[in-house]
């Protein structure tokens, strides 16, 4: 399915004025958002992917369960799916842009927002009825339908949530505008409004996420990215230690010991800019992302042969980049790659794209360290060659 890297918001609103007036402000409905959208993913496709080992899948049965709101974790097995009701359950399945390169071309529409903000692409399944309960989001969500037909409703009231559930669904919801969605249709909903959507009919609903870390595990990230790089045998020392009346005290002493070391992280731009490009780009559930790696790997002249038959490479990996003067960072799923002037501009190159051509990267072919890093980037599986 071939789609073009753009999203309609309507014959009045550019991504410009999006941004100004909607995006993190107030919810938006965009009426064939993707006009005349046929779902490229069939439902059993779906099912099946959230029966895989490493895919992150959740069944949720508000009915027919042994509780209310019955929660099953993946990997799901298929034969739950004969014993299931024909209503009242739905299946959540994350990162189908991991699996479907269709997922990813969807992403890709989103070009009007910097693409080291999304997150992922989950995909819910569900038949009449289904559902996973009036429930709030912490971060920005476009809420795109695939197939069939679901009913969202929306309200900008906080409240309690439902005691004793696995999941954070709201115990009261009264809704102050409501559409039905079909293909094609999309809501966007800023961090902290309740909604609650409901399928009419079997329905498959594209959920684009974006990232929104907490200050907390930021800092805590950030810190454990610096610990990880000092001295581990270096310790607390007081060889200078004198007698004190009061044994239970901690001396101003052995405080002003204390406050260099804390004030020794380093909190300066180049050191926080290294951190954040490996943090953003690390991923969902990154210590369990696989890729497709070649066996055996390539060497650069058995690359480069490969690329001139093929003539297209696509991108699998996370990736984005930073500026540093006329040199760039490359990040790469939670790796800095330091590029060389002559070598910036492979960071925009691969990050504003998809799909790289042979004909595109022809002019660059002869450079031993471009083909080397391209080699490893495809032995990596970050890139992959397609017919």
């Amino acid at each position: 399915m071939s789609l073009v890297k753009t999203i309609s918001l309507g014959a009045s609103l550019t991504p410009a004025d999006f941004l100004k007036y909607y995006w993190q402000k107030r919810p938006l409905l965009i009426r064939q958002a993707i006009p005349n959208f046929k779902n490229p993913i069939p439902p059993k496709d779906l099912l099946d992917l959230a029966c895989e080992e490493m895919v992150e899948s959740r069944l949720i049965m508000e009915k027919g369960g042994k509780t209310p709101w019955e929660v099953h974790y993946s990997p799901l097995q298929k034969k739950m799916f004969k014993r299931l009701p024909k209503t009242h359950w739905t299946v959540l399945v994350q990162e189908a842009n991991r699996y479907f390169t269709d997922a990813e071309d969807i992403l890709d529409r989103f070009s009007f927002i910097p693409n080291w903000r999304i997150d992922d692409l989950m995909i819910s399944y569900a038949v009449p009825e289904g559902s996973v309960g009036a429930h709030l989001d912490s971060y920005d969500v476009f809420l795109l339908q695939a197939y069939g037909k679901r009913r969202w409703q929306i309200s900008r009231q906080q409240g309690e949530f439902i005691p004793d559930l696995e999941l954070r669904i709201l115990r009261e919801f009264t809704p102050e505008e409501e559409w039905i969605l079909e293909p094609g249709d999309m809501l966007y909903l800023p961090p902290n409004i309740a909604h609650y959507g409901v399928a009419v009919d079997e329905c498959m609903t594209f959920s684009i996420g974006f990232l929104a870390p907490s200050h907390t595990d930021m800092l805590n990230h950030y810190v454990t990215h610096l610990v990880t790089q000092l001295d581990q045998d270096r310790r607390y020392i007081d060889p200078e230690l004198t007698p004190q009346t009061e044994q239970g005290e901690i001396s101003q002493a052995a405080l002003d010991k204390i406050y260099p070391i804390i004030n020794s992280l380093p909190t300066d731009k180049h050191s926080i800019n290294q951190w954040f490009g490996c943090f953003i780009t690390e991923g969902r559930n990154h210590e369990g992302a696989e890729f497709d790696c070649p066996e055996p790997p390539y060497t650069p002249e058995e690359w480069l042969a490969e690329f001139i038959q093929t003539a297209r490479l696509r991108r699998a990996a996370r990736m984005a980049f930073i500026r540093e003067g006329e040199n760039a960072t490359l990040f790469a799923q939670g790796v800095a790659y330091p590029l060389i002037k002559k070598l910036a501009f492979i960071a925009p190159l691969l990050t504003e794209q998809r799909e790289v051509t042979y004909i595109e990267l022809k002019p660059y072919l002869n450079d031993a360290e471009f083909v080397q890093l391209f080699t490893d980037f495809t032995n990596l599986g970050y890139l992959y060659f397609i017919e």
